[in-house]
């Protein structure tokens, strides 16, 4: 018993030593100050070359070698957790079910056997590990990249430094369960499926893991949106303009077909462009090359062709006006010259971009936001000039194309969508890995063998 209570004074006092302010403070010792110069006679002035650089000025450069960079500051010691703070974790580890995430992916016997050494770097190692499996699922999804079919949507929320500073935090104020909730996704539609999972019952399995499949694809998306937004649910086929957490706008969507699926990303939206020419994507060229109404544009010697254009016009594929949202995958949202495919059920029909309903409506309620000059008259104005013209946003904002197979309606039922390109059997296996699908990317073909990997250190958050 006096072993044990000398390890726990350890514990408590290395606990201590880590948190201190003052380690942290420590800075690179600065350069002496050179001495005085001793007075001598002033020399007789000479004239400058008209060329030559003041000092002073932007292009002026002393001849004496500069300064070297102060070295980075030394990295922090590995934190220290004391008993209560991992009891926290353990009984967060435990409960995490109701997130629709495995507790066993996280080992929490492991973190029991650890606590029973009463080592505390044994403890707070442990600990740490299973903080950063924990942190890393609740802001990124558990599902890694290898299972998330097309996907690109860019999610800001942990890299290692936010994650090592949350611990810290945490550790120092006593409230891992507050910094843990802090990652979990806002969106109404969230916690909506939340609650769903709690009322399904145990012995419907496959309802429970669609639930926690559309739950993981929540936390694949930034926490924050912003304040507005538009977002397209593929299989919804459906676009909505969200403002303050409230739907501002929401009209029908047509997504790529089978043969040409819309993937999934995020980008901003800058403006418009109205009477759009269409600009034939190489992988469909050979569906316009030499057809009426489209022309070549060709290279400046005039000797190939470019790429192949539709102009503006009552036939044009891209209807009255498209979204200016630049992006890796030129996916855009636009209007149609053909508005009756609307009212099909299964929308899947375009070569990858979002057609939209009653787009013009949309642009002309964006367009006016903040004072924005593009009154409704002007956009009329312009749409009947035939003319091509890019009308900007005052503030551009962002938008998300996702893939939600499952949704809540607002009387708080649960809507299950088509899976339109089969993406989530892979999603599904993927969650349920204790790696969450990592193991699921495909080997390196390269001959000479990899090295073997280096094991992550502390705090690295898994790649997405």
């Amino acid at each position: 018993m006096k072993r044990r209570s000398s390890s726990l004074l350890l514990f408590t006092a290395a606990t201590g030593l880590v948190a201190s302010p003052a380690l942290t403070q420590i800075r690179p010792m600065g350069v002496p100050s050179a001495p005085a110069p001793t007075a001598a006679a002033p020399a007789k002035p000479k004239t400058a070359a008209p060329d030559a650089p003041v000092a002073g000025n932007p292009d002026f450069k002393a001849d004496q070698p500069q300064a070297p960079a102060p070295p980075p500051p030394p990295p922090l010691p590995p934190a220290m957790w004391d008993v209560p703070s991992v009891m926290q974790l353990l009984a967060y580890i435990q409960q995490i079910g109701v997130e629709g995430l495995n507790p066993a992916d996280y080992d929490p016997a492991g973190l029991q056997a650890a606590l029973q050494t009463g080592n505390p770097v044994a403890i707070s190692a442990a600990a740490t590990e299973r903080f950063n499996l924990v942190s890393t699922d609740l802001a990124l999804g558990h599902v890694r990249k290898p299972g998330r079919v097309d996907w690109w949507v860019a999610d800001p929320d942990l890299n290692a430094a936010k994650q090592d500073a949350l611990l810290r935090s945490a550790l120092a104020q006593h409230n891992l369960a507050a910094a843990l909730n802090g990652l979990l996704p806002t969106h109404p539609q969230y916690a909506a499926l939340k609650e769903a999972l709690a009322v399904t019952p145990a012995a419907d399995e496959a309802k429970r893991d669609r639930i926690r499949l559309n739950l993981d694809r929540w936390r694949w998306l930034p926490r924050d949106l912003g304040n507005k937004f538009i977002i397209v649910n593929v299989p919804g086929f459906f676009a909505t303009l969200v403002e303050n957490g409230v739907n501002r706008w929401k009209q029908r969507a047509i997504a790529g077909k089978l043969s040409t699926p819309t993937p999934q990303l995020n980008a901003t939206a800058v403006g418009v462009i109205i009477n759009p020419a269409w600009n034939v994507p190489k992988s469909i060229e050979k569906e316009a090359a030499g057809k009426k109404g489209f022309k070549p544009i060709m290279s400046p010697d005039g000797k190939r062709v470019l790429y192949w254009q539709q102009p503006p016009g009552p036939t044009n594929a891209l209807g009255q006006l498209k979204f200016v949202m630049p992006n890796s995958k030129a996916i855009y949202l636009h209007d149609t010259n053909a508005r009756s495919r609307f009212n099909d059920s299964t929308r899947a029909l375009s070569h990858g971009c979002v057609r939209t309903q009653h787009i013009v409506d949309l642009a002309t309620e964006l367009l006016g936001d903040d004072n924005g000059e593009w009154t409704p008259d002007k956009i009329q104005e312009a749409l009947a000039s035939k003319k091509t013209v890019q009308a900007n946003f005052v503030k551009p904002l962002p938008v998300y194309i996702v893939y939600f197979s499952q949704a809540a309606l607002n009387d708080g039922r649960i809507v299950d969508y088509k899976d339109l390109y089969g993406r989530d059997a892979k999603a599904m296996a993927a969650l349920q890995m204790r790696d969450g699908g990592a193991s699921l990317a495909p080997p390196k073909t390269d001959q000479v063998a990899a090295p073997a990997a280096k094991p992550k250190p502390a705090g690295q958050v898994a790649t997405r």
